[in-house]
């Protein structure tokens, strides 16, 4: 089979509403789905650029210590307790001066 029977293969199957190419549910053709598909990886991309830039923004913003004191205080979190109750009923110190943001200057 060449490729190009392939792909009229797959377009028949796409139209008949199977997908044939992940990522590309919903997709009426092959085109179609091969659209979705990449539109799709283009935001998973962006999504984790995103999250990531996000962090080390506020680590730029409250430093290496204040992030890693922050991040001690959520690993203290619970279903029923937040870390900042946590800590303080088992008498854990958290210095949160040391995460509030930096005067620039």
């Amino acid at each position: 089979m060449t490729s190009h029977q392939q792909r009229e293969e797959l377009d028949r199957r796409a139209k008949e509403g199977e997908t044939v190419v992940p990522g590309g549910t919903g997709g009426k053709s092959l085109e179609a789905q091969e659209h979705l598909a990449e539109a799709f990886l283009i935001l998973y991309i962006k999504l984790v650029i995103w999250r990531s830039r996000g962090g080390q923004t506020r680590k730029e913003q409250i430093g290496t210590e204040g992030y890693q004191e922050m991040g001690r205080k959520g690993g203290l979190s619970t279903n029923d307790k937040s870390g900042g109750e946590r800590a303080a009923g088992e008498g854990i110190p958290i210095h949160e001066n040391k995460f509030k943001t930096r005067q620039r200057g």
